[in-house]
């Protein structure tokens, strides 16, 4: 065919979130129909970019790495070439949208997207503000409590000032949030850095754990509650999905509960009263909005047992596609 849409997908990335996004990329390829014509890029852990042409059965384990055929490719910033371009024979491909299924840093964050602007080329997803302010939940947390959107209290500190001088950063952490906390890098995903400290004596340890992803560290209330998700799909007048519950397997949904321990579950629909389903629906798209999200986010939530009070805990800008993903299956 002659007028498919040509979809460059990207997969993989610099990230820790790499093999998600290898078995995220893996499931969506092999849901495009034949509208398609797809341009396979993966991005190794080093942040090599290579075109693969091979079979996409070979992406989620990694195999795919390995491929004789695999070709340096780049996105070229210029709009004179709108695609992707191929250092050893200097040949360009254009491309007609990309599809960055790329999770956490140097993919969800606002810096592929900013390239992809720069080059003019459309994308699935939200653009560079969004999916910056989203992945950084000091940045976000701020703003939606500016905004009167419920939320657990938090407080944030630069990792080296903890490092230099942690008594009165511990001081107001017992001020203002008491414990449990959870510690959290401002920039990760997939609960990856993020520790539950149940007294004063684990936060040294979970700070130190969230300092090694980012320089800022968020530290959170935790929340006696349900762990439910919405999806919102669209752009100027997004729409909100059912609401779904998270039964971890384990006392909070680590990155190993949302990935690979089949004992977590998902409730679809959440077994929740119908007023407070309308209420995070509701909630999802205002955040949605007042964050500047277009395309599709999933937007994260408690229900605290204690009176039902509906609290955004984050948005997450390109949430996984994998086979037990929430999103999807919303």
């Amino acid at each position: 065919m002659t007028d498919q849409i040509r979809v460059a997908v990207l997969f993989g990335g610099a990230s820790s979130e790499h093999e998600v996004s290898r078995r995220s990329a893996y499931a969506i390829m092999s849901h495009l129909d034949d509208k398609y014509e797809q341009i396979r890029i993966g991005i190794t852990k080093n942040g090599e970019w290579l075109l693969y042409t091979g079979d996409p059965a070979r992406i989620p384990g990694g195999e795919w790495e390995s491929d004789p055929t695999n070709r340096p490719c780049l996105i070229s910033p210029s709009t004179a070439q709108r695609g992707l371009l191929l250092p050893d024979t200097g040949e360009c491909l254009p491309v007609d949208v990309v599809f960055p299924v790329l999770h956490g840093k140097n993919g969800e964050d606002g810096t592929l997207q900013g390239l992809l602007d720069l080059a003019r080329i459309p994308y699935v997803g939200c653009g560079t503000l969004a999916s910056a302010t989203c992945m950084d939940k000091a940045a976000a947390n701020m703003l939606l409590a500016q905004n009167g959107i419920p939320e657990a209290k938090f407080v944030w500190c630069y990792a080296s000032d903890y490092a230099e001088d942690p008594a009165p950063i511990e001081a107001r952490i017992a001020a203002e949030l008491g414990y449990p906390v959870f510690v959290k890098p401002a920039n990760a995903g997939s609960s990856v850095g993020v520790t539950k400290a149940h007294d004063a004596s684990e936060l040294p340890e979970a700070m130190r754990i969230a300092a090694h992803e980012d320089g800022r560290i968020v530290i959170e209330e935790a929340i006696d509650g349900h762990e439910v998700e919405c999806a919102v799909l669209g752009n100027d007048h997004p729409v909100a999905s059912v609401v779904g519950e998270i039964l971890p397997a384990v006392e909070f949904y680590t990155y190993d509960a949302k990935y690979q321990d089949e004992n977590s579950r998902l409730a679809i629909p959440a077994e929740l009263p119908a007023e407070t389903t309308e209420t995070i629906r509701r909630t999802a798209v205002q955040a949605y909005r007042m964050l500047g999200c277009t395309g599709l986010a999933r937007v994260d939530f408690f229900v605290r047992h204690s009176d039902g009070a509906v609290l955004l805990n984050e948005l997450n800008t390109m949430p996984g596609f994998t086979s037990i993903s929430m999103y999807p299956k919303l």
